[in-house]
């Protein structure tokens, strides 16, 4: 899985673009109940992991994902920058070089607790937690299972719009957060599914 540069080049190329390309719908999504400034700043985040691709490429899988974790701690403003850092310098300080499905399983856990600690948050409260913990248990019940993951992110952000928002400056909104998505949640499920595509039509 992911053991040569060039897949590992493929696999960052696709996320930091899909970020890129979603920019603006995470903009207006935060615009309507937080700061407005997701968008951006996962741009500014994915733009310096895109400009550094190459020695990320380089890297093994774990130390690559710290670096990559580093870089969006450096470069991502707002609480995205921390929470995202964490979940992907976690993944790699928790995944061997040559990880199992059942490793990827655990890592992916490991990252999970890290950000639900990290924000002091649990899931439930409209936030990224709300499409990372249904991605853990799909994984947890089958870690080859890549459409139903994607199925079941996009619809896990979907079901954030009906919620009231406990954390973060949404949840200064009140009643008024509901009704739209979390941004945080979105970019989650992007990511994600866009991990699932690359891998699959690689045939890892």
């Amino acid at each position: 899985m992911l053991d040569d540069a060039a897949s590992r080049r493929d696999l960052i190329k696709a996320v930091a673009q899909e970020v890129i390309d979603h920019a603006e719908e995470l903009t207006a999504l935060d615009q309507a109940i937080g700061d407005g400034d997701h968008g951006v700043n996962m741009k500014r985040g994915a733009e310096a992991v895109l400009a550094d691709i190459d020695n990320l490429a380089e890297k093994t899988l774990p130390e690559g994902l710290k670096a990559i974790g580093m870089a969006l701690v450096m470069k991502v403003g707002g609480a995205s920058g921390p929470l995202y850092g964490t979940f992907f310098m976690t993944l790699g300080k928790s995944l061997p070089e040559e990880p199992a499905p059942a490793d990827t399983v655990a890592a992916f856990e490991a990252a999970f607790q890290a950000v639900m600690a990290r924000g002091k948050s649990h899931p439930g409260q409209k936030t990224m937690l709300d499409v990372l913990a249904p991605a853990l248990e799909c994984l947890q019940a089958d870690p080859s299972a890549s459409a139903a993951l994607c199925t079941k992110v996009a619809e896990a952000a979907e079901a954030t719009i009906p919620m009231l928002a406990e954390k973060g400056r949404a949840s200064f909104l009140g009643e008024r957060s509901i009704g739209h998505m979390d941004p945080g949640a979105r970019s989650s499920a992007l990511i994600i599914t866009t991990v699932c595509k690359t891998l699959g039509a690689a045939g890892k």
